[in-house]
């Protein structure tokens, strides 16, 4: 057969799904070619040829698209197309086909679903599940990379959290923590064994800024680290939702002030105060970060 994988979002992050169902696809002989949304949407020849036709779709600015693309014939599945899908076994857990975006030396994967905070922004304890669970290990979607890039949702808040850390360590490969770890779940044991690591990136979220717990936990984490350089020590800043803009503005001078890299999180974007808006362009610009010290005097 001959298979497109859409993309829908293209949001330069490889889809997982379409890499997985590019391995499978071509476990079977078939030929697999990576799409945008216009290749099959544009031109009086919808499927271009193609027997079967996949579509991904993250992002709820992107269901339109995953719409057309079901009144065409697709299977669409993904968060952002309001479609129910799951994976078949035989597919899920097949290793990833990384060279479908060319990727090298680089390993992309889930070692732990589900999340027991069900924050109400969040979708993954509505879709995975409120307990975090093992799903795999690390040698499901690594075989060698230089670099592995993890997405689980909260990998410390699983009981096998500390044998996976290990698995991680024993990788040598270096570890981007891309969804955040779960900063009120940090211990001397775990913190020991992240220590072991040889970690590229590693991110926490603070979204609540009444949570007493994150900054007191971010610095009994400081005090622990093997990771001294900032820059490697990001924290996801939601804006937007819980807080106020001063509230938003002293939680990034407080993670700059302890040596943590703030990334501001707009929820709503679109209908955000211009002033989150804003404070979101300057922390997040590092080089106007670093030479602009407050954002009173930033001018964008």
């Amino acid at each position: 057969m001959k298979v497109g994988l859409v993309d829908v979002d293209g949001h330069n992050f490889p889809n997982l799904v379409l890499m997985k169902l590019s391995a499978w696809h071509k476990r079977q002989g078939d030929s697999v070619h990576l799409l945008r949304p216009d290749d099959v949407l544009l031109g009086g020849d919808l499927f271009g040829g193609y027997d079967k036709l996949y579509a991904a779709c993250v992002f709820s600015e992107s269901r339109e698209i995953a719409r057309r693309l079901i009144a065409i014939g697709a299977e669409v599945g993904g968060t952002g197309s309001g479609e129910s899908r799951v994976l078949p076994p035989e597919v899920e857990n097949i290793r990833p086909d990384y060279s479908l975006y060319g990727i090298r030396n680089v390993a992309y994967g889930f070692l732990t679903r589900g999340c027991p905070r069900a924050c109400p922004f969040c979708i993954v304890a509505d879709k995975e599940g409120r307990t975090s669970r093992k799903v795999a290990d690390l040698s499901s979607f690594w075989d060698g990379e230089r670099h592995i890039k993890l997405l689980d949702p909260n990998l410390l808040a699983a009981s096998e959290h500390m044998e996976l850390l290990g698995q991680l360590a024993e990788s040598g490969a270096w570890v981007d923590f891309t969804q955040g770890l779960d900063a009120r779940l940090l211990t001397e044991e775990n913190i020991a064994a992240i220590n072991e690591i040889k970690v590229k990136m590693i991110h926490f979220a603070w979204d609540n800024p009444r949570d007493e717990s994150i900054p007191r936990q971010l610095q009994f984490f400081a005090e622990r680290t093997s990771i001294w350089d900032y820059r490697q020590r990001r924290v996801y800043l939601l804006t937007n939702y819980w807080s106020t803009h001063a509230e938003d503005v002293r939680r990034v001078y407080w993670l700059r002030e302890n040596d943590y890299d703030p990334y501001v999180m707009v929820y709503d974007k679109p209908n955000a105060p211009r002033e989150t808006r804003r404070l979101q362009r300057w922390a997040n610009n590092k080089i106007i970060f670093r030479s602009c010290e407050r954002f009173e005097d930033y001018r964008g």
